[in-house]
């Protein structure tokens, strides 16, 4: 075989290899979106995570700015931990709160992590609270194994710090779960327990248990040099008393031994 029916070979080998890895591996390439619904998801993704209430713009620029100087936090057990105590010195109602919830039909065990702050509603909300939360590490829980450029377009749109309220998220994770289900449809792939439709509600909107914090924590604030509690409100430091000193007793009754010795001597001591 001549050099230039070698070289036709090999770049027929290649092209065929390319057009296998474009191709999907799901048959059923009819279920994939079209331009027109990815372009629709899109932009009610966007309109979504755009709309913010002056509350979660208040949160959102505290979380951020203590994000951005949480070299306090390296010396901390938890980074969530240490963003509560910082939101509480803030003034807000700020709490860690726990997930967990049991295997169901459709819906593994599981647990997670977030942070909470219930904030006094306005008259749109009709006065009562209103939950906000707050997630540090938000985007990396829709990643899936080799996203589409469909999925990954929808991805990359989420922030890596959520702060919105409860319905926010559900329209969010409604979006996202399908699209992830549709690009691992079109790889081939199985859906993993840990990215269905319930397991991702269970994390953030399923019952949760408050970390309560610790009552007579006082934090320090290097801005202004005063001392702040970790609830609300600050507290005045205590005046420094000198520490209680118990005198030691010296047993009088006997003789000591250098009076035994002296009197050994024929010297009177006293």
């Amino acid at each position: 075989m001549g050099s230039l029916e070698e070289e036709m070979l090999v770049q027929m080998v290649h092209d065929f290899i390319e057009s296998e890895s474009a191709t999907p591996l799901c048959s059923s390439t009819s279920e994939s979106l079209n331009p027109e619904q990815l372009q629709s998801k899109y932009f009610t993704l966007l309109e979504v995570l755009r709309s913010r209430t002056d509350a979660e713009s208040g949160v959102l620029e505290k979380v951020v700015r203590h994000m951005r100087n949480k070299r306090d936090a390296d010396r901390s057990n938890s980074l969530k931990k240490w963003l509560v105590r910082r939101l509480k010195m803030d003034g807000f109602n700020a709490s860690l709160c726990q997930t967990s919830w049991p295997t169901t039909l459709g819906c593994s065990a599981g647990d997670y992590e977030y942070i909470d702050v219930v904030m006094k509603g306005d008259k749109s909300s009709g006065g009562g609270s209103v939950r906000i939360i707050v997630d540090i590490d938000f985007k990396s829980q829709f990643g899936v194994a080799r996203p589409t450029s469909a999925y990954t377009q929808l991805s990359e749109a989420l922030p890596s710090i959520y702060v919105g309220n409860e319905d926010k998220l559900d329209r969010i994770i409604s979006i996202l779960s399908s699209a992830a289900k549709q690009s691992l449809r079109e790889r081939g792939l199985h859906i993993p327990p840990w990215r269905t439709d319930a397991y991702m509600r269970a994390k953030w909107l399923s019952d949760c248990h408050k970390v309560p914090a610790p009552h007579h924590a006082i934090a320090f604030s290097r801005e202004n040099g005063e001392a702040k509690s970790s609830a609300h409100g600050s507290s005045k430091p205590s005046k420094w008393a000198p520490p209680m000193v118990k005198p030691k007793t010296r047993d009088l009754g006997g003789e000591s031994a250098l009076s035994s010795q002296f009197s050994n001597m024929g010297i009177n001591c006293c």
